[in-house]
């Protein structure tokens, strides 16, 4: 009877810890900041979109920097740059969601683990992406968090990763920060907007309600 009790105890101790990550997680996402946007000021867009749990912003070359782009190998018919944040390993060994596994998930987010910065490129807009629109102060800030988050070399130029793309409009460099399941590719795109002053969440590591609050 007490070995069952022991056993009970231990299981509770450990579901309670994700179960109360997902309750913070979920209060955090509800919890609105910069949500009094004046759009009058705001005459440029960019976009987010995801592929059911990883976000990226998506900014057309045209409100890019050029320190952002120097480096960056792209055609005269890629309009589009997208910008993913994440754990460098699960990149790497998840180039489609049939090499996604358990073990590499956990691996992700519980272990302070270095990242990559995924950068695709598209000749014009997809239907699923969702405009957020900006100042010019605003997107001066994104394109500031952009660019410090590539990782440099001693020769301040980005570190690209040759070859390990997963077709030919998209590349990996490095970046700075380390993955956690406090730090994800969520919270990454949550902090670009927040430290941009458009409307995000008090903290967040999911994609939908980032999603829901810039659909109108």
């Amino acid at each position: 009877m007490r070995l069952t009790k022991k056993i009970l105890k231990s299981i509770g101790v450990v579901l309670i810890i994700p179960i109360a990550y997902l309750i913070v997680s979920l209060g955090f996402s509800y919890i609105t900041v910069n949500k009094n946007d004046d759009l009058s000021e705001k005459k440029h867009s960019i976009y987010i979109a995801s592929n059911g749990i990883h976000l990226e912003i998506i900014i057309p070359k045209t409100e890019l920097n050029s320190s952002i782009l120097k480096g960056i190998t792209y055609t005269e018919q890629e309009k589009f740059f997208s910008f993913g944040w994440g754990d460098k390993a699960f990149y790497i060994k998840t180039s489609t969601w049939g090499n996604f596994t358990v073990i590499n998930k956990c691996k992700a987010a519980f272990i302070n683990t270095p990242a990559l910065l995924h950068v695709i490129r598209y000749p014009s807009i997809k239907n699923d992406w969702v405009e957020i629109k900006m100042s010019s102060t605003q997107i001066k800030k994104m394109n500031s968090y952009i660019h410090d988050t590539f990782r440099l070399d001693a020769n301040n130029q980005k570190i690209i990763l040759p070859g390990l793309g997963y077709y030919k409009n998209d590349d990996f460099y490095e970046a700075t920060g380390n993955y956690n399941c406090f730090n994800t590719c969520n919270t990454w795109v949550n902090t670009a907007l927040k430290q941009s002053k458009a409307k995000a969440c008090l903290w967040t590591p999911f994609d939908f309600r980032l999603l829901s609050l810039h659909k109108g």
